[in-house]
This record gives C-alpha cells, sequence and structure tokens, in this order.
C-alpha cells in the first residue's frame, strides 16, 4: 500500500511538471489541449507517458516530445523517461476545437466586444517600407512581453513571411481550425503561405474578401493584445473589406517626406475614415540619412509626415506623427535576411525609434466606447 502511494504520488508530480510544457503553435500547455494521456511511474521510477499529437506530421512535434522528455526526467524521484506519441482521433480533435474557441461558434474573432487593440498599417503607394515597419513594430511589441498577432493583409505583394523569416512555413490544420507559425514571438498568417513559390495571385475583390474574412475566424490567434494587419498600398477592396469587418481598428499611416508621397498616403487613411476607421497617426519613413558628422542628408525632402498628419486632422480628432524612422542599411538588411533591426541591430536609429513607437501604441489607453464588458445587473 505504502509503495502504491508511494507511486501515485511520485505520477501527480509528474503531470504537475507537464503542465510546464507548452505547444508552441497553441500557446497553452499540453495538459490543458489534452494532449497527455496516461502517465504512470514503475516501482524503479520509470516514467511511462502518452503523448497525443494534434494531427499526423504535426510539425512541432520534435519540440514538445523532447520538452514532455526534459520536464519529465526533471521530476524528482523519476530515474527514466518513455515517451509514447500517438495522434488524437478526430473526436479529440474537434473537442479540441470547440475548447479553444470557448464553445462559441466559429466566428469572427476580434468582435467589437473584443479588447484586443488592431491596428491596420496602410499606405497610399507601394515602397515606402509600411510593411517592413509593421513587422519591425510587431516584434517590437512581443519583446515588451505583449501576446501579439500578425495578418499579412497584402495578399497580392505579401512580403511579411520573408520579412520575420518564415518563408516557407506552412500553418498546422486541426479539424477546420488554422494555426498559425510563430516567428520572433509574433503568430503569422499569409497569403504567401498557401501558395506555391514564385506563383502571383490575381483575384477579384470577392476573393479577396472571403480570404481575409477566412483569416479572421479561421486562423486561431487566441488571445491577443494587440494584432497587426499588414495593408496593401492603395484604397482597394482589401481596405473596403477590412472597414466592414474590423470597424474598430485603429489606422496608422505610412509615407515619406515626399510631398507627392504623403499626398497619395492622406487618401488612404481619408478611405478608413469612411468606413468608420479611425486614423490615429502618421509614420514617416525614410525621413532623413544619418551621416558620419551627425548631421543628416534628407534624400526624400523633408515634412511629408507632418504634411500628411495636419490634413488627416480633425477639429475632434488630431492626428500625431507617431515617429520619423530615418534610412537605415540595418533596417534593410533585416528584412532581407529575417531578423528584424529590432532584433539583429537594437541600437541603430532606425530601431530605436521604431521601438519608441511600439512603446506608444502598446500603453495607449484602450477606448471601450460600444463594446460589452460582460457585467451582469442583480
Amino acid at each position: 500500500m505504502a509503495e502504491r502511494a508511494a507511486t501515485e504520488r511520485l505520477e501527480a508530480l509528474v503531470r504537475q511538471s507537464l503542465e510546464q510544457v507548452i505547444d508552441p503553435e497553441i500557446r497553452r500547455p499540453v495538459t490543458e489541449l489534452d494532449m497527455i494521456g496516461g502517465v504512470t511511474v514503475d516501482e524503479t521510477g520509470v516514467a511511462s507517458i502518452d503523448l497525443k499529437l494534434t494531427i499526423v506530421g504535426c510539425p512541432a512535434a520534435r519540440t514538445i516530445e523532447r520538452d514532455v522528455h526534459h520536464a519529465v526526467a526533471g521530476t524528482p524521484g523519476v530515474t527514466g523517461v518513455t515517451v509514447n506519441v500517438g495522434v488524437m482521433t478526430p473526436a479529440e480533435r474537434e473537442a479540441l476545437t470547440a475548447k479553444l474557441r470557448g464553445g462559441r461558434p466559429k466566428a469572427l474573432q476580434f468582435g467589437p466586444e473584443s479588447l484586443t487593440r488592431i491596428y491596420a498599417i496602410t499606405s497610399g503607394k507601394g515602397g515606402v517600407g509600411k510593411s517592413t515597419l509593421t513587422a519591425n513594430l510587431a516584434v517590437a511589441m512581443a519583446e515588451r512581453g505583449l501576446r501579439v498577432g500578425l495578418i499579412d493583409a497584402d495578399v497580392f505583394g505579401f512580403s511579411i513571411p520573408g520579412l520575420l523569416g518564415i518563408a516557407g512555413a506552412t500553418p498546422t490544420q486541426v479539424g477546420e481550425m488554422i494555426l498559425p507559425p510563430v516567428a520572433h514571438g509574433v503568430k503569422v498568417i499569409s497569403i504567401g503561405m498557401f501558395v506555391e513559390d514564385h506563383t502571383a495571385v490575381s483575384w477579384r475583390g470577392p476573393m479577396l474578401h472571403r480570404t481575409i474574412q477566412q483569416f479572421l475566424t479561421d486562423v486561431f490567434f487566441g488571445d491577443l493584445d494587440v494584432l497587426l494587419l499588414d495593408l496593401p498600398p492603395g484604397t482597394g477592396d482589401i481596405a473596403i473589406s477590412l472597414g466592414q469587418l474590423l470597424p474598430q481598428a485603429e489606422v496608422i499611416v505610412v509615407t515619406t517626406p515626399q510631398a507627392a508621397a504623403a499626398e497619395v498616403a492622406e487618401r488612404s487613411g481619408l478611405v478608413a475614415r469612411q468606413t468608420g476607421q479611425a486614423v490615429i497617426g502618421v509614420i514617416e519613413n525614410m525621413s532623413g540619412l544619418v551621416q558620419p558628422d551627425g548631421s543628416i542628408l534628407e534624400l526624400f525632402g523633408s515634412g511629408g509626415g507632418a504634411d500628411a498628419a495636419a490634413r488627416l486632422s480633425t477639429p475632434e480628432q488630431p492626428v500625431p506623427v507617431l515617429g520619423s524612422v530615418p534610412l537605415s542599411i540595418s533596417l534593410r538588411e533585416g528584412g532581407d535576411s529575417g531578423l528584424p533591426v529590432i532584433l539583429a541591430s537594437p541600437d541603430d536609429p532606425a530601431a530605436k525609434v521604431i521601438r519608441g513607437i511600439a512603446e506608444a501604441l502598446s500603453t495607449r489607453s484602450r477606448g471601450l466606447a460600444g463594446r460589452k464588458l460582460g457585467l451582469s445587473t442583480y
């Protein structure tokens, strides 16, 4: 009896250790996800663990198995570990999907009641560095400890996977639920993860709308503090669809210092405002090149960000310049290598400005107007 009681106590300790193992895709303990079946410990202290992966060929299989083995082996009293790897049954996967959705039917994850801060990054024209800034802002926010998601909504010109070093990554599908890859602490989804390399996407409006809607319903981001959307340049179908699907999103306009670019950037902000979204700021990119003597060489002129912000401002809602990001070789190199400048060269002038913008966006108060707070009266 005493021997069996000691074994049961050790089995309980093993289960406690397994609570520290986090699924790298879903970001929850494997015990909470019902991925652990039987846990037994024999009289010699050898533990046997039944691990149930979500699908056959799970890309995180080796990581999870390794972490399970390490956690159990570190439990005091365990002398050896055997991990028996299996796969969930269809019924178990369906139960997991229902659990992750909180028992709610499939619907937009970020409805009006959501407290996730949503930032849509837009620009009037291409080539202003919008995607590079979006990727770096996402990583900078994750670096601050926030739970961050990023949707590459630039369907025709998707570049986020490459900028974050996950080109070729494939989302994991569990039933009807899609689990996004994670890069530098950011959950990422892009149409580039579903098409073959060197393939051009040429879709009309309805297909674009369905794609964005699927990203917001089928992709499981979990509880996020911040969701960033990298919009395509201009004022086309996707901008309008996002205005309909996420009217509470706050829009940030990216421009260069050129007067012509600032004028075009203003139009993207005006379209967002027409769909009910609020324009909360302008980022001026490529604002100048820092010289060895400390002076600034203004290759693309100056004042474009301030001009765009002034034209987008209203008496009721002033629009500030959130930051002016200087030209930076390290910023460009980070995009090419898939290691954002925020991580690769944190002391670079561009990295410092981007980090400052991320900090300001991370600490903004949340507007609760029109949102359900989940309170009950008696």
